[in-house]
């Protein structure tokens, strides 16, 4: 049956979003091409990753570009405008605010942002996760996969401008044993964060899995000068892998079950957040 709905149904919002978004977009756009390259100046922690980790900022960029066009078909405004409404320009503002910040070196301010960009970015995972199962590959490309690696990211985020904020910089200070023993146990608690969304349901959620696993090899990558976070980094990361694999494994027997797609279960409530 044809769908009664029309492109400009919900047009404010629809205008709102597609600002929000190069607002956001250019917010990152900044702390590249910006007079400084905050990726190599800024503070470096004992789980500073390499920065490389910081392109994942790339892949989410794109898939939500594909996000602000896709809400102008009728299956994008049920869940992009009807669903997640006006909590998508509220992310867009805050993620701004905290790049921004961030980028000057505030990273205590920062961190208290990061808390509610990973605070909206959880919202919205859970109102997609719970209330709107994907139709079509549609959905599943630019709703389910886009907030599923954000969700993943902005974990790390939290975790990364915690450290900024109230660790010590590792070109200045050497590794305490207090600096180890919270770096082991952030790099612990991002592992058990890639194994709770592997098995977040039968099939597990792939993306934020990656994302995880992506930001703790970076961290490897980078950390040279304490042996000890080094190898434990090395080993988290080889373990977030197991839980990126059993991920895959599970979307592929779903896929062959002819039913598709990267899904929550429906009664379970979001991982971190409120």
């Amino acid at each position: 049956m044809p769908s009664n709905s029309s492109w400009k149904d919900g047009i404010l919002l629809k205008i709102v979003n597609v600002i929000a978004y190069f607002l956001f977009l250019g917010s990152n756009i900044y702390t590249v091409a910006g007079p400084q390259d905050i990726y190599l100046s800024g503070k470096e922690t004992y789980i500073t990753p390499a920065p490389w980790a910081f392109a994942i900022w790339s892949l989410i960029h794109l898939l939500l570009l594909g996000t602000v066009i896709y809400q102008f078909f009728d299956g994008g405004k049920q869940v992009i405008i009807d669903g997640i409404s006006w909590r998508l320009p509220l992310l867009a503002v805050f993620n701004a605010i905290y790049v921004n910040l961030w980028a000057r070196h505030h990273y205590i301010v920062a961190f208290v942002f990061s808390l509610f960009v990973s605070s909206t970015v959880t919202h919205i995972y859970y109102i997609v996760k719970k209330y709107h199962e994907p139709a079509s590959t549609a959905d599943e490309v630019f709703v389910h996969l886009p907030f599923s690696l954000y969700q993943g990211w902005t974990i790390v985020l939290v975790i990364l401008t915690a450290f900024e904020a109230f660790g010590v910089d590792s070109q200045s200070h050497r590794a305490g044993i207090w600096t180890k023993v919270f770096v082991f146990l952030a790099l612990f608690f991002l592992e058990a964060t890639a194994a709770a969304y592997a098995f977040s349901s039968p099939e597990g959620d792939l993306p934020a899995s990656i994302a995880i696993a992506w930001s703790l090899w970076a961290i490897f990558a980078n950390q040279r000068s304490s042996a000890f976070i080094h190898w434990s980094a090395l080993a988290f990361a080889i373990l977030a892998l197991v839980w990126v694999a059993k991920a895959l494994i599970g979307v592929a027997l779903k896929i062959r079950r002819g039913r598709g797609g990267i899904s929550l279960d429906e009664e379970r409530a979001p991982l971190v957040g409120s």
